[in-house]
């Protein structure tokens, strides 16, 4: 099952690079931007309550794909990035294994168990 998730986030991956190239910004604006969801994970410096609560704001593909469609429906062009940028990281977390968060702790996940190797 584990396999099967992979490979359908791999495909939700690479929908976030054909939505991204349906925008007119350069490449390397996606690259530079893949990571900088992961600013959610600074809320676990307060407690893993509001850690959980932040890193899954910015992980949620649902909050990614209403972004996206708000930038779409107002016509801005930078939700619109946000949103394809937010779909696309948390797919990419996905593959590796990083799932949304519990609240008892970084390593707890929607995935299961985040093991520390």
């Amino acid at each position: 099952m584990k396999n099967l998730i992979k490979i359908e986030e791999a495909a939700m991956f690479g929908f976030s690079i054909v939505l991204f190239n349906m925008t007119d910004f350069a490449w390397w604006w996606y690259l530079l931007l893949l990571l900088a969801p992961d600013i959610g994970m600074l809320g676990y410096l307060t407690g893993n309550k509001i850690g959980a609560f932040t890193y899954n704001l910015f992980h949620h593909k649902a909050a990614a794909l209403l972004i996206l469609c708000l930038g779409w429906y107002v016509g801005n062009v930078w939700l619109e990035l946000a949103g394809i940028i937010l779909f696309g990281h948390s797919s990419l977390d996905r593959i590796l294994g990083y799932g949304l968060k519990y609240m008892n702790g970084f390593q707890h996940t929607h995935l299961g168990l985040i093991k520390s190797e």
